[in-house]
């Protein structure tokens, strides 16, 4: 049982802790006081999406409770980073010595447990500050990253024990893999048997090792003395060219099967459409060496949960597929008893990292595609990842002050050397990141991805060794003078005292609810355009910046229904990307430590449109509804109304992207959006062929009622606001003084970006308010 990128550290910690695996469930409802500790919980992990939705549900206009409070520390700036309220940037082996000290500071281990406490005076007043807060808010959540070492883990769960966090905001269920196992050893078993000429048939199902192995195990030369070897998986990878077999896999939409989420909830998978090629599921490749007459994946999906569902089998199957997830089926809570040793786990050796010359390399997961099994979508390909805006590549991310050190900027080439191993790749110079350590993301160099994966960005696993986890000390970079241009969606993040973002504390809102926009932001601006009055339906939208975390789900929604195309690192050079929605940047403070806030900027349908006064042939006009709207049969793509756009966020096809598509690409399409072709402007709609739908679907009810046509606020939801987790986006009607985007736009927060120009934008936003501790400021 082998994954590249696991929870092996935790497992190891846990065991250690508590004399068994057991797995950790949150409770950030819960929480008034959060400590992330290089844990991207809102973005990353199998329980980011009720995760981010249960801690942003503490925080902007529709909370009800107090505000939590958020500290982050970590190498590299993420979405969780950019959501806390103080973020702290601190290498590998900084942020090992930080826990150990806090730790003793709870009272969790002794005072000479740990080398001393760090000398930096800024280290010294946030350990004074998070451990007096902790212990304040006895409802509080401790969690660190699955990259930490086993180390930390093991003081978390002593730390979250000692502040009483188990059972309130902290509690564990036995592991949702069942049986627990080191992956990297688990693989090095495999791979001594076939050095050792002992494995007569290999199987390998939906995992590429070829790729991901730690670099030591040398698995490309170890497969070929497996006397047969099976792939079974989607694609024809790297693992897949060294196996005399290939099963190619049907995906998961085609198939039945079963799964568990993060905290246990059982589901049933159902197959939207039936395979398109002859693929085969994992049930049945196994059913088919098991069993006498082989089965497929739904006679062994319903033969399991038969046995599990006993005499009321029929009524709670159809109720497990109607319903989406299994009823009461979450793992059960447990209370391990913490182990006297819980906090004797070994400290890394990192006495390389204290080397001036050299840096800590941080391996991370891709934002974007993973552990690079999602490497051959081109979606995610051309996402900009959420602080960088990187788009068809990975790069080196450098701080501010080594980058200057080292005499490079962003687009240089260096070259890379550690654990034996060496890359040139180009520098990304990134806002906050730690000093004295590189990340790079994994999942790229792959050489057999697909038509879209292969041949993009360089290979991180070859680094990695299996008697190393992610973080590798020891690593140097020398410039080599050439350059290498990233595919970045934004190049700048200044907005030069502009109308565009704001930020308050609570405090400072509770204070005076006003004072935290210009005044001259409350009142109505005049205009030169005339004057419209509208009597039925008013769409409208309100963003609220405090629970916006940059995670990009909306992005990726807005693409997948509005068939919006990619068009390829070249053109994402050129700042012709097509997103019709983008997550703007900004940053507030000195490069090495400031504060990131993410903006989703989107078409802002504005009352009185500058686009439409300057289009020659009225193909962007304005709706009954106050939408502002494209006909693209009649678009000769001037571009005028780009040009006149203060937000940017008009699109122009100056390609067919689309042309060379295989036919069975029209399955992805939504048919309910038309496909527009070269020379045509394109832009966010607010999902008008949902308003559509919603306005039919009212007619038929009120025609069966014998009431007047109402779209219940509520029921109409844009593909970007059905898809964030945290809640930020809300759409509705802003004439229905109850619906909710009304009652937001009512709200002292809410502001139109550069209002002053007179567009009255339906689009408005709240402005970003953060709970600080005193202590820091």
């Amino acid at each position: 049982q082998y994954e590249a990128i696991g929870r092996d550290n935790a497992q190891k910690a846990a065991v250690a802790a508590f004399g068994e695996d057991v797995q950790p469930i949150h409770r950030f409802e819960n929480a008034d006081v959060v400590l992330a500790i290089d844990a991207d919980f809102l973005c990353t992990g199998g329980g980011a999406v009720r995760y981010s939705h249960d801690f942003m549900a503490r925080r902007g206009a529709e909370s009800d409770g107090p505000t939590n409070r958020l500290y982050a520390i970590e190498s590299a700036y993420t979405p969780t980073g950019a959501a806390a309220d103080h973020r702290l940037r601190l290498s590998a082996s900084q942020i090992e010595s930080f826990v150990h000290t806090l730790a003793a500071r709870l009272g969790v281990q002794d005072e000479d447990a740990d080398n001393g406490e760090p000398a930096d005076g800024i280290v010294a007043k946030w350990l004074d500050a998070v451990a007096a807060d902790l212990q304040e808010h006895r409802r509080s959540i401790v969690i660190a990253g699955d990259q930490q070492p086993p180390s930390v883990h093991a003081l978390v769960h002593a730390i979250n024990t000692a502040l009483g966090n188990i059972g309130e905001t902290v509690t564990y269920t036995s592991p949702l893999a069942g049986e627990t196992m080191d992956s990297v050893e688990s693989l090095r078993e495999l791979v001594d048997a076939l050095n050792a000429d002992s494995v007569a048939l290999l199987i390998i199902l939906d995992a590429n090792p070829v790729y991901d192995a730690p670099a030591d195990f040398e698995f490309a030369k170890a497969i070929r003395k497996a006397r047969q070897a099976i792939h079974f998986g989607l694609y024809d990878d790297e693992t897949a060219e060294l196996c005399p077999w290939h099963i190619p896999a049907t995906h998961y939409l085609e198939s039945w099967s079963d799964a568990r989420t993060y905290d246990g909830t059982a589901a049933i998978v159902q197959p939207l459409i039936a395979p398109l090629y002859d693929g085969k599921t994992v049930h049945e490749v196994l059913s088919a060496f098991i069993d006498t007459a082989p089965q497929s994946s739904y006679e062994v999906v319903r033969a399991t949960w038969q046995e599990e569902f006993g005499e009321d089998f029929d009524a709670r199957w159809h109720a497990a597929l109607s319903d989406g997830v299994i009823a009461d089926s979450q793992s059960a809570a447990i209370t391990p008893t913490l182990q006297p040793a819980a906090n004797g786990l070994a400290r890394t050796n990192n006495e390389d990292a204290a080397d001036a010359d050299t840096f800590e390399l941080h391996l991370a997961p891709d934002p974007s595609i993973g552990d690079g099994r999602y490497a051959n979508n081109g979606w995610l390909q051309e996402l900009p990842k959420p602080l960088t805006k990187l788009t068809w590549e990975n790069a080196l991310l450098l701080a501010p002050a080594d980058a200057q050190r080292l005499g490079v900027a962003t687009d240089d080439v260096v070259r890379l050397d550690c654990n034996g191993h060496s890359v040139t790749a180009p520098v990304c110079v990134m806002p906050g990141h730690a000093e004295g350590c590189v990340t790079c993301s994994l999942g790229y160099g792959r050489t057999r991805a697909g038509r879209i994966g292969t041949g993009l960005g360089f290979n991180a696993y070859a680094f990695r060794k299996s008697n190393h986890g992610f973080i590798l000390p020891g690593a140097t970079l020398t410039k080599t003078g050439q350059r290498s241009e990233l595919a970045r969606t934004q190049k700048h993040h200044e907005i030069d005292g502009r109308n565009i973002v704001h930020q308050a504390t609570v405090a400072e809102y509770e204070a005076d609810p006003h004072a935290v926009l210009p005044a001259a932001l409350h009142h109505p601006l005049p205009t030169l355009l005339p004057e419209k009055k509208y009597e039925g339906f008013a769409w409208g939208m309100a963003i609220d910046l405090s629970k916006c975390m940059g995670c990009n789900a909306c992005v990726i929604a807005c693409q997948a229904e509005n068939n919006v195309p990619i068009v390829g690192k070249e053109q994402v050079i050129r700042s012709r990307e097509m997103h019709w929605l983008r997550l703007d940047l900004y940053y507030k403070g000195e490069p090495d430590a400031p504060d990131a806030i993410h903006q989703p900027m989107l078409c802002q349908h504005c009352e009185m449109a500058p686009c439409e006064v300057v289009c020659p042939v009225a193909a962007t006009t304005h709706s009954e509804e106050g939408l502002n709207e494209m006909t693209y049969n009649r678009c000769i793509g001037t571009r005028y109304c780009s040009n006149n756009c203060p937000y940017k966020v008009r699109r122009f096809n100056f390609f067919n992207y689309l042309k060379d598509d295989p036919p069975v690409y029209q399955l992805m399409r939504n048919p309910d959006v038309t496909v527009r072709s070269r020379g045509v402007m394109e832009k966010c709609t607010y999902c008008v062929q949902r308003i559509n739908h919603a306005r039919i679907d009212a007619k038929i009810v009120a025609v069966n009622d014998g009431e007047p046509p109402r779209i219940a606020d509520g029921t109409l939801e844009t593909a970007c606001q059905q898809a964030c987790p945290s809640e930020a986006i809300v759409f509705g009607d802003i004439n229905d003084p109850d619906s909710r985007v009304a009652k937001l736009k009512a709200n002292p927060r809410n502001y139109g970006v550069v209002s002053e120009l007179g567009t009255r934008p339906r689009t408005s936003y709240l402005v970003r308010l953060k709970n600080p501790n005193p202590r820091l400021s």
